[in-house]
């Protein structure tokens, strides 16, 4: 498929590593369980990296992600960030990220990270209580994610963020809690609190449905995130985004604001999707496509659209109402051309009376409550 672009300068870079040693039980995110194919894939996506060169210029985000990258050794996880090097300029204080299992890593994996130019780590702690990471299917311990924790401190990372899973069965509002006041405990820069949501593909779906458990219920779920919310900005975190929480502004995940604002980014790796000059594209879902296709000099990307003005609009008001920052409305209206006050005058007058958003400065925001109900804002 032929992709013909202008080219974009300061965009997010995006790298899938689709592998894992074992499919924890809530994720329908692309992997596979098996190692063996790491050294081909790599090789692959040195080609991909290349490939792109004609359509993106520079980036100053890097996310590796996956699957599983901490089963990447350094020198592999060099080998591509060098590669990226090789064909794109990096802005030198660019934000790199890596996400890393607990049970993969020691301080001098660490240690040897920091070297390679990696700046920021999300390590997948999800619960600090054994009995929910056993139930999640996580293949670590408790007292793994904290040793992960201390390592990564130890080895001089001074931008850590820690992911959470909750609504999990037999997990108590006080029992979240109690995993919020750890987390805290390690002062992170960044957390990530993730509402449990499973789809027929994830394995724990299989397991809730043969148990007769349920996901927590409306009122369970608002109970479940306003205590988050509370919690944590009492811990001194800015509530930014519904699932995310930063100590600074500079600790915000810089590389995630590019998706919630049409900032482009390219994606490599199976499954991986791209946006550049209003069209978005993605990879086919299968590592042996993906390295069949490059093998024959071609790129595995599955299909494509171009995003009509009215989707953008509608796209940006979703992701938006999603933010702490929230719109600026007149910023909104002159790419747009929407006067979202003047068009939707009697909801945004009703949603304000409900407490559910605010008008402050130019900005139309959502409130904590707004957060909460944030995908139903977007209806208006």
């Amino acid at each position: 498929m032929k992709i013909n672009y202008d080219i974009e300068s300061q965009a997010g870079l995006y790298i899938h590593i689709p592998f894992c040693l074992s499919k924890c039980g809530y994720c329908s995110f692309y992997s596979i369980k098996s190692i063996h194919l790491i050294p081909e894939y790599i090789a692959a996506l040195k080609k991909e990296i290349k490939y792109y060169r004609n359509f993106f210029s520079s980036f100053d985000t890097i996310y590796i992600g996956g699957g599983t990258p901490s089963l990447l050794s350094v020198q592999q996880i060099d080998d591509i960030l060098t590669t990226v090097n090789k064909y794109y300029k990096i802005n030198r204080r660019a934000e790199i990220t890596i996400e890393v299992n607990p049970g993969d890593v020691s301080l001098e994996y660490f240690q040897t990270l920091r070297k390679s130019g990696i700046s920021r780590l999300n390590i997948g702690v999800q619960s600090f209580d054994d009995k929910i990471l056993q139930l999640l299917g996580r293949r670590h311990s408790a007292k793994e994610a904290i040793a992960a924790i201390e390592a990564a401190r130890a080895a001089g990372f001074d931008n850590l963020g820690i992911d959470l899973i909750y609504g999990v069965h037999g997990l108590s509002i006080k029992s979240w809690k109690n995993t919020l006041q750890k987390a805290v405990s390690f002062k992170p820069e960044h957390i990530s609190c993730y509402q449990l949501s499973l789809d027929d593909r994830a394995p724990l779906y299989k397991k809730y449905s043969s148990e007769g458990w349920h996901l927590p219920d409306e009122n369970t779920e608002l109970k479940l995130f306003l205590t988050t919310a509370e919690e944590l900005e009492n811990a001194g975190y800015m509530h930014y985004e519904v699932s995310n929480f930063a100590r600074l502004d500079k600790f915000k995940s810089r590389h995630n604001q590019k998706y919630w604002q049409h900032i482009p980014y390219l994606g490599l790796g199976p499954a991986a999707h791209s946006f550049l000059n209003n069209k978005r594209w993605w990879n086919k879902a299968a590592v042996k496509t993906y390295l069949n296709k490059i093998a024959q000099g071609k790129m595995p990307v599955e299909d494509m659209e171009t995003l009509s003005t009215e989707q953008l609009q509608l796209e940006a008001l979703f992701l938006g109402l999603r933010t702490k920052a929230g719109i600026d409305l007149n910023c909104y209206k002159a790419k747009y051309g929407v006067d979202l006050l003047a068009d939707k005058k009697t909801i945004i007058d009703a949603l304000i009376k409900n407490k559910l958003v605010e008008l402050k400065n130019g900005f139309l925001r959502p409130t904590r409550a707004g957060m909460a109900v944030a995908d139903s804002l977007a209806l208006i």
